[in-house]
């Protein structure tokens, strides 16, 4: 089961400190709405059975500027609060076998 952050529980100091919110939850994904590569990776996280924090940038601007400094590059997933990267990133982890183990380490993931 995904948690996403409602549009009212989100301050902007939370917003100034993403390293605060990235180490506070296992699994982190920075997304928009309207992508599809985003959507993949979510629901690759949820088929997993890994309980994600999404937080969806198209709601927060301030985050979004912060985070990505003018690159249109989501989705963003961190992991344990280690930056993991993009889609090409967590799907190739997750080929060579790297992104169990990842998620087993950071406690997102109980087998």
């Amino acid at each position: 089961m995904m948690r996403r952050r409602s549009q009212y529980s989100f301050s902007a100091a939370a917003a100034a400190d993403p390293v605060r919110l990235v180490s506070a939850n296992a699994v982190v994904i920075f997304s928009r709405r309207s992508c599809f590569l985003c959507h993949a990776v979510k629901q690759l996280f949820r088929g997993m059975g890994v309980n994600s924090m999404v937080y969806e940038l198209d709601e927060y601007p301030e985050l979004e500027r912060l985070l990505l400094a003018g690159s249109a590059a989501v989705p963003v997933v961190f992991v344990g609060g280690k930056l993991v990267g993009g889609i090409e990133s967590v799907i190739a982890s997750h080929i060579c076998g790297t992104l169990v183990p990842l998620l087993k380490e950071a406690g997102a993931l109980w087998l």
